[in-house]
């Protein structure tokens, strides 16, 4: 069966939210384009929404059968970010902080400078592989054989200074994991992510039924098959296999739906852009252990993985609560555009339509703060937004535009833009963000506007 619709995990029943016919044979169509002219042995993909698996598609062969929603593949560096969450789930517990030198916590670590969320976004300039053979295709070292052979010369780059890929800094996230929690690194990603999201197919080596690794020959149709091993200190860098039923949980995870694993507004930060500007010109950068991309004004979070014979990716996309994903035993051959264009058809066949706009009730005091105000002589509109939080915004967009949230000493939390984190203070007469002083009228001479204000001229002599 090349195509089903169904729930995250299980047997994929059948399911309220599946893709129509059209789509599912769009969508089928489009995966088999890429296994055909990539020469794919086999692959899997999906497509989650809001939570459930709304399309699961199949090609290739796995031992003589297509392959199934429970088939496992390598996940490779999707891998990173389970260890990430883990990391994130210390942060909120108070174990460490992300601005703590790694060396704080791994004493024996290459420079032991480079914060926690610097080796998280990978921007601690960390060596991208380890001194050893190919770690990839080679059995592992253990923990404190790696660690003995790393030293200064394999800080590549100024910590800060520049993203650079380092599988090296996550076998070190893995280390600290299991030295902050007292058990090895899996356990601690298998206790506190992957048995409460149900990710039972997840594991650290391939379990019946799963795809064997293959590399396909470039100018003939014959199959080399790839070496699978423990990769040991390497491990939390791309040991891990799974099942398309388990990436649906965690792409829905990365989403915002997270069964409780960790606090949605944690998720959101991990999703934040650690290494870009935040601004138009980014296509894709690297959060907190999440990798991000920006397509057709979606912004998108989730990671890329590959290890010899195997390739994965994860896309979600929280503001849709939509996701997609793919596993293939293949070192090479499947497209890079593969899951934005299942988005695009999911987008073109079944646009989701807006959420119904209701009347809700507020405060009269904040109404009454409502509408134009002005920052020196520029004008900005305050709104109030669902949920009881505030947007303060130039008005015509662009510029600093931010978000608030209230706070229970009257103050209001900048959440997003210019003013993330900032506070918001609110007077009948003027508005106080960050010592910038907004008034209903253009620098308004009854309001405590700093420098004091002079009165308007009708030429600027004198």
């Amino acid at each position: 069966m090349n195509t089903v619709n169904g729930g995250v995990g299980g047997t994929l029943e059948a399911a309220q939210g599946r893709v129509g016919e059209a789509t599912g044979r769009a969508l089928l169509r489009r995966l088999a384009l890429d296994q055909a002219q990539g020469r794919v042995p086999s692959i899997v993909a999906a497509v989650v929404r809001d939570g459930r698996v709304a399309w699961f598609g199949a090609r290739g062969l796995v031992e003589g059968e297509p392959p199934s929603a429970r088939t496992q593949y390598r996940l490779g560096s999707i891998t990173k970010s389970l260890v990430a969450a883990v990391v994130m789930r210390l942060r909120d517990e108070g174990r460490l902080d992300l601005t703590d030198p790694i060396g704080r916590h791994l004493p024996e670590a290459p420079a032991g400078e480079v914060t926690v969320a610097q080796v998280l976004s990978h921007t601690g300039g960390l060596t991208a592989e380890p001194p050893t053979g190919w770690w990839e295709r080679t059995p592992g070292v253990p923990v404190a054989e790696l660690m003995a052979r790393l030293d200064g010369g394999h800080v590549k780059h100024r910590p800060g200074r520049r993203y650079h890929y380092s599988n090296v800094g996550y076998a070190l996230l893995g280390e600290l994991v299991a030295r902050l929690r007292g058990v090895p690194w899996l356990r601690a990603v298998r206790e506190e992510i992957l048995d409460p999201l149900g990710m039972r197919d997840t594991t650290e080596r391939p379990r019946v039924p799963h795809a064997t690794g293959y590399a396909v020959h470039p100018y003939a149709d014959v199959l080399l098959p790839e070496p699978e091993h423990d990769a040991g200190a390497m491990a939390p860098a791309g040991q891990l296999w799974s099942s398309a039923a388990d990436l649906a949980r965690w792409a829905a995870f990365c989403a915002g739906d997270t069964g409780g694993v960790l606090a949605a507004e944690t998720v959101a930060e991990m999703r934040e852009p650690a290494t870009v500007d935040d601004g138009d010109v980014w296509s894709g950068g690297y959060g907190l252990g999440l990798q991000l991309l920006r397509h057709a004004g979606r912004r998108l979070a989730g990671h890329t993985g590959s290890m010899p014979g195997f390739l994965a990716t994860v896309w979600a996309d929280p503001a849709e609560r939509v996701g997609v994903l793919y596993l293939a035993n293949t070192t090479a051959g499947v497209s890079r555009s593969l899951l934005v264009d299942l988005l695009d058809i999911v987008q073109e066949y079944e646009p989701r339509l807006p959420e119904e706009w209701r009347p809700s009730a507020v405060d009269p005091g904040l109404l009454a703060m409502t509408g134009l105000w002005h920052w020196g002589p520029t004008p900005y509109t305050l709104r109030l937004l669902p949920g009881g939080w505030l947007s303060l915004a130039p008005v015509g967009g662009g510029g600093r535009a931010s978000r608030f949230v209230p706070r229970d000493d009257g103050t209001w939390l900048g959440l997003d833009g210019y003013y993330a984190g900032e506070t918001l203070r609110l007077a009948a007469d003027h508005l106080d963000l960050n010592t910038f002083i907004f008034t209903r009228a253009p620098y308004d001479a009854d309001a405590p506007v700093p420098g004091g204000v002079a009165g308007w001229r009708t030429s600027g002599e004198g």
